[in-house]
């Protein structure tokens, strides 16, 4: 559904942030898109809906050239962005206006969503704080039942307990039809919800796998103090020993961990990634 090929991109008077990109996803998945801040995740998010253009290559969603933001891709996607701005207008007016750009708006999801948050529909955008806004905004990205929802940062300004709602109703608003696009650097709020797991850094993609692939190759392990195990490809000091991912020899399959595989890809990406050529 979302096909980059070849993609060159850079702002101008700057370099290249993408060279030679390419990527594709596919419906029935929630992408994880990980990356240190100005790994180019947003660019690459903005790309994707059209909002910025490729010098060379390509970008196609829904076999529609993205910068072309033709009516009929722009009806299947909808995007939360990290920053936004919304009217001072109550949120039934909102639905109003913008809900008729959606051929599928689901009225009632949006209600029933809008009961979950314990929100109502009465209040004014503007005086609401910015983790209620955010959750007006999944409530009715989910309710356009669009084919490609793309959340930027979505857990920023979001308590424990709405964190754990959040991901609860995502997973469970995923149909075989839809692509969700999570860009996040917060990688443990996402821990159980994304997959396959896309990690950019400066401007290349250096990681993208499923988790199937991931627990079939590596193991997440705390070795303790003096111990180094075989097949060691990058470890971190915790009390009383060292939180390593070890290749994974078919034996056992372990809990991944998420902010270990994280900065382990970001600092032993080759040697991590040489674990599943074998």
């Amino acid at each position: 559904m979302v096909d980059i090929q070849q993609l060159d991109f850079s702002y101008p008077g700057k370099d290249l942030l993408f060279r030679e990109l390419s990527m594709k996803l596919e419906p029935g998945n929630i992408y994880g898109l990980l990356g240190q801040n100005g790994a180019g995740k947003t660019s690459l998010l903005k790309l994707i809906t059209g909002l910025l253009k490729p010098r060379q290559g390509s970008c196609s969603v829904l076999e529609f050239e993205a910068e072309e933001r033709v009516p009929h891709m722009l009806a299947e996607e909808y995007i939360i962005p990290e920053e936004f701005q919304l009217p001072g207008i109550k949120i039934s007016e909102y639905v109003k206006i913008n809900g008729a750009f959606y051929p599928r708006f689901d009225h009632g999801q949006f209600d029933d969503l809008m009961t979950e948050f314990k929100l109502d529909k009465n209040e004014k955008l503007s005086k609401l704080s910015y983790g209620k806004k955010k959750k007006v905004l999944l409530s009715f990205g989910l309710a356009t039942r669009s084919k490609l929802l793309i959340l930027d940062e979505p857990t920023n300004g979001l308590d424990i307990p709405s964190k754990s709602q959040f991901r609860r109703i995502l997973a469970s608003s995923l149909t075989e039809d839809r692509i969700f696009i999570i860009s996040t650097h917060q990688v443990r709020d996402m821990e159980s919800l994304i997959d396959p797991i896309i990690v950019l850094d400066e401007g290349h993609i250096i990681f993208n796998r499923s988790m199937e692939e991931i627990t079939k190759n590596l193991a997440f392990k705390v070795v303790r103090n003096g111990e180094e195990p075989e097949g060691l490809l990058y470890g971190e000091e915790i009390m009383n020993g060292k939180a390593g991912i070890i290749e994974n020899d078919g034996s056992e399959e372990t809990r991944v961990n998420m902010e270990l595989l994280f900065n382990g890809i970001i600092n032993k990406g080759k040697e991590i990634n040489h674990a599943f050529k074998k």
